[in-house]
């Protein structure tokens, strides 16, 4: 019979593997990050002469910042890219988790068929169907309209978010959820008042994944919201770049203010991000 404490002594050493790995992985994916971010605020001389360099005071210039701000509709940019980016997640988390739930919760017939062709969507990439896609928002008159970038992207993110939510849902406790229903809750209240808070994790590590794609993404905005009252951040900062010349400054700095959201949901989400990886490996 195995000794109970040699069990918690294993558990306790994969736990501080598993973090230790996440630390590392974290340092190497933010330091082009900081890279970024101090050329951002150097002199283009500095930028080539010395990328990898701290800013000095002979270094130091703002003038990317300046120019971002004062040239194009920066804020108008960053307010579009947030608003698809929220609205987005939402209904990613919300029809995600609903789905998830019927799937885990629920034996019908085609219950596995169901899961497979959503399953289907992590394999397939969406782009492939650009061109069926903006046939759809042209016939629906949402071309230029940032409803079609929150439909075209909650149908990207659907698919995984429903892969990783349906294996979180199944491990809620049977007990629970038939105690709930013999005291007479409902089933949505069943889902959003025990069902949810116990997959958060799973839900903050299906947001992070979710939001990096549709914050950086350039391809659809640019085929179905080019108009100026609706790009987003990173379809607006491609005014910086030229064919035969580039401000980098301009565009490191648009860069480092597009980086913020990311880099702060990453922080207010990275306890539960790293419970939601975790929890699988360590039993």
């Amino acid at each position: 019979m195995a000794n109970p404490l040699f069990s918690a002594r294993g558990n306790l050493g994969r736990t501080a593997a598993a973090h230790a790995i996440l630390i590392v992985y974290t340092i190497l994916a933010l330091y082009p990050v900081f890279l970024i971010l101090i050329n951002s605020v150097k002199s283009r001389r500095a930028i080539f002469n010395d990328p990898l360099a701290l800013p000095t005071a002979q270094t130091f210039d703002p003038i990317g910042f300046q120019t971002v701000l004062e040239q194009g509709n920066f804020l108008l940019y960053f307010q579009n890219s947030l608003i698809v980016t929220v609205a987005s997640l939402f209904f990613v988390l919300l029809f995600g988790a609903m789905a998830a739930f019927a799937l885990a919760e629920y034996r019908f017939r085609g219950n596995l068929l169901m899961g497979l062709y959503l399953a289907l969507g992590i394999m397939i990439p969406i782009r492939l169907g650009t061109v069926a896609i903006l046939e759809i928002m042209v016939a629906a008159g949402l071309v230029n309209t940032l409803t079609s970038l929150v439909l075209v992207y909650t149908a990207q993110g659907l698919p995984l978010a429903v892969f990783i939510l349906q294996e979180f849902m199944r491990q809620v406790s049977d007990d629970l959820k038939n105690a709930a229903r013999i005291d007479g809750l409902s089933e949505y209240r069943i889902f959003f008042t025990i069902a949810l808070p116990l997959v958060r994790p799973a839900m903050a590590t299906v947001a992070v994944f979710t939001m990096i794609p549709i914050w950086n993404d350039l391809w659809f905005p640019l085929i179905l919201a080019p108009g100026e009252a609706t790009k987003t951040l990173t379809l607006g900062s491609q005014i910086f770049l030229g064919q035969y010349v580039t401000d980098w400054n301009a565009v490191l700095a648009a860069l480092s203010l597009a980086i913020i959201p990311v880099v702060v949901l990453y922080l207010i989400f990275s306890r539960q991000l790293i419970r939601g990886i975790t929890k699988g490996a360590v039993k």
